[in-house]
């Protein structure tokens, strides 16, 4: 039993040292409160502990799978490059609502205008499938899908959602601090990939890894995803 654990524990650090989910930021750019889940420090790089983020993302995909089987609802929040693509695939897969592209100040504490604004996204993408926009002034109708296109990119991933979420999952704590700081006053449990210059303190479950390489938040996201995905299918 202890052989075939020990087994499982050496191939998911071999994935995650494959996916690079080690490498941090530079030394001079950590946060001391980071220093439990460094490993050590090579050519000035921090690199993390991967048993440290092997126990904590196990920590948080029993987190997930058992609020899927409550029916919780999630909002994954990542805008950065790397995680755009990743994150709309991996919430669709998961039935989940997410933010890759920007995030609207306000998109949680103020979300009866936020409810406002996907109403109006709703109504333009009638209009245009019914071909209302058409029979406009070619200046009106350009400027329509203008908006069409600028709600699609900011609201499309949360266009379904009725209500707050029960919990959110952050990639890239420093970049997603509006969203950090949104949940923290509305007292909504959080999920981050932290790396080593972020406050492991701010969040539920930091998962300390690499936040800029896409293989590591691919590898991460995926994994938590999952768990949603089991946790909704009992």
């Amino acid at each position: 039993m202890m052989t075939t654990q020990g087994n499982h524990l050496n191939e998911e650090l071999y994935q995650l040292m494959k996916a690079g989910v080690h490498f941090g930021h530079p030394a001079h750019k950590w946060n001391p409160k980071m220093a439990p889940f460094i490993y050590r420090q090579k050519k000035g790089i921090h690199i993390i502990d991967l048993i440290q983020t092997t126990h904590l993302l196990s920590e948080a995909c029993k987190l997930l799978s058992l609020a899927a089987k409550q029916k919780k609802k999630f909002l994954w929040v990542g805008t950065k490059q790397q995680a755009a693509d990743v994150i709309a695939i991996e919430a669709r897969r998961s039935k989940s609502h997410y933010v890759n592209y920007k995030w609207l100040g306000g998109m949680l504490t103020n979300w009866t205008t936020i409810k406002a604004r996907i109403s109006q996204l709703k109504d333009l993408e009638n209009q245009n499938e019914q071909g209302f926009l058409e029979l406009l002034p070619k200046k009106e109708a350009i400027t329509r899908r203008k908006q069409l296109f600028k709600l699609r990119q900011c609201l499309g991933g949360i266009r379904y959602m009725k209500s707050l979420p029960d919990l959110v999952i952050i990639i890239d704590q420093k970049r997603e601090w509006t969203a950090l700081q949104e949940c923290l006053k509305l007292g909504i449990p959080t999920i981050c990939i932290t790396d080593t210059n972020g406050d492991p303190d701010l969040v539920d479950i930091p998962i300390p890894a690499n936040d800029d390489a896409r293989a590591s938040i691919r590898y991460i996201v995926s994994k938590l995803s999952e768990a949603i995905q089991e946790g909704y299918s009992f």
